[in-house]
């Protein structure tokens, strides 16, 4: 399957939990290092440690991505990704953002506000507007990877229903940004979008 793989200038790589999204950017990564020496690789990841559980996750994350991407440097930012993407972004380096799902979720739910059971932070729209310009001005590779939760039952609760709205528009607009757009279930890509 690596041998197949072409590196896009931005793909959006989506799914749901355990789809293979993470292995199929790692894959792309991996691809991109072995092209040319001097090719490098950054992660951006968006996840908080907001609990045990979510910290052993991560911990076991950059353990096994470490053994499958040896070389791939690690950034977490979970709230400024455009700052994030416009400072890493290199013609050399291939930068994978993972996930944009968790991304939104620290801009709409930060833990804080979370714990206090309060209702939304704010408007994320300046945010992901910020985003979409920093994935037409990248000057390198990106690898783009968020979920697509929107398949299921209508959700109860209005901020779970506000969240999946959130996302879905968030989707849409990355897919139209990206000349890439890859559907992931049970471990298999379907291309929606772009050259596979």
């Amino acid at each position: 399957m690596l041998e197949e793989l072409q590196i896009a200038r931005s793909e959006l790589i989506l799914g749901g939990q355990k789809s293979g999204k993470s292995r199929r950017a790692e894959l792309l990564a991996r691809r991109w290092l072995g092209q040319s020496p001097a090719h490098q690789t950054v992660l951006i990841a968006t996840a908080q440690p907001w609990d045990e559980e979510m910290r052993e996750r991560i911990a076991r994350h950059q353990a096994d991505r470490a053994g499958r991407v040896p070389g791939m440097r690690t950034v977490e930012e979970p709230v400024q990704l455009a700052q994030a993407l416009a400072s890493h972004s290199q013609p050399q380096t291939l930068v994978v953002v993972d996930c944009l799902t968790l991304w939104l979720t620290n801009l709409l739910m930060p833990a804080e506000k979370f714990k206090e059971n309060k209702a939304f932070a704010h408007d994320p729209r300046a945010q992901i507007a910020m985003l979409l310009r920093a994935i037409e001005n990248a000057a390198g590779p990106l690898v783009l990877v968020g979920n697509e939760i929107g398949l299921g039952v209508i959700p109860l609760g209005r901020e779970t229903r506000v969240f999946v709205d959130a996302l879905g528009r968030l989707n849409q607009d990355v897919a139209q940004a990206c000349q890439r757009v890859t559907l992931m279930a049970a471990g298999l890509p379907l291309n929606l979008k772009g050259q596979a």
